[in-house]
């Protein structure tokens, strides 16, 4: 279903079923011991999709779908992702920052799997119905955060720097930001206020982490397409090209440059080759060779 200006979602629908899917991505990255992460598994059966419990169960297995993207393939996958997004919190607070705001959480559990440094406030911003199911799925197994955890409980299109600051944030103190697998879900104009936001919030020492990919229309292209139609034989049916944001935005190393940040980017390959993988451009992961991992410093 394409997106609308006002639509909302929970973990089984529209965008928020992309959170479960990377969920259960990061099951496969956990049992592989490539991260630690106990908690997307029980989290992704709880949302309960068929396909991605079936995958987890091994009733689906992703060598059918693609022969070079194996179960390994893909926990590498993640594992990149998820160390990149983590080393952006670990770097932060061994440098003494003890804010970080997780922006669209989704099924993101480092508030509970990170150590934090006593003293550290870890927000997390997103849709009210997937705050909730979190918080409640993790509560009922008894798991207890290891930071002073906040939820804000808003949609991203409105006022949220406000409900940040309403729940304890403090824009004169340094902050760790991280927007994993967000900007595409964003219109070009929304993505420039993000950062604006994000700007306009952050003390000098602040740091920020996200992906940047310079052509969306690889989620629609032939061989995206292909994929997806396998997919939906074995039952998913998340249509990456109708949920993402099409045409030109900003460059967002430019963008936070311009604004006194310090960036490093890192493409996907090297990224790959940096935490001892080896980038497969005729496999699935290959649609993603253009794409780079970007974290910042603000001066």
């Amino acid at each position: 279903m394409a997106r609308t200006d006002n639509d909302t979602w929970d973990l089984a629908s529209s965008v928020g079923s992309t959170a479960t899917m990377v969920a259960a991505q990061r099951v496969l990255s956990h049992r592989e011991g490539l991260i630690d992460d106990p908690y997307a598994e029980p989290l992704v059966r709880a949302v309960g999709l068929d396909f991605f419990v079936r995958a987890l169960d091994g009733e689906i297995s992703l060598d059918a779908i693609d022969p070079r993207f194996n179960t390994r393939r893909a926990a590498e996958g993640m594992a990149v992702r998820t160390r990149h997004f983590d080393r952006l919190f670990t770097d932060a607070a061994a440098a003494g920052v003890r804010q970080a705001v997780i922006l669209a959480a989704g099924l993101d559990a480092r508030a509970y799997r990170l150590g934090w440094p006593t003293g550290t406030t870890v927000f997390e911003l997103d849709q009210p119905e997937v705050i909730a199911f979190k918080s409640d799925t993790l509560a009922a197994l008894g798991a207890e955060p290891s930071a002073d955890r906040h939820v804000v409980a808003i949609d991203l299109r409105d006022d949220w720097p406000k409900a940040l600051r309403d729940n304890g944030f403090d824009p004169s103190q340094p902050t760790a930001w991280i927007a994993e697998g967000l900007l595409i879900y964003l219109p070009p104009e929304a993505q420039d206020l993000l950062f604006d936001r994000i700007d306009d919030l952050s003390a000098p020492g602040s740091r920020v982490a996200t992906e940047h990919i310079p052509d969306v229309s690889m989620f629609s292209d032939v061989r995206s397409r292909e994929i997806a139609e396998k997919l939906q034989a074995y039952g998913q049916n998340i249509e990456m090209g109708e949920l993402i944001y099409h045409g030109e935005r900003n460059d967002v190393v430019d963008y936070l440059t311009d604004r006194g940040w310090d960036v490093t980017t890192q493409k996907m390959p090297d990224a790959y080759a940096a935490n001892g993988f080896t980038f497969d451009e005729d496999s699935t992961i290959g649609l993603f060779s253009d794409m780079s991992y970007l974290s910042a410093i603000k001066r």
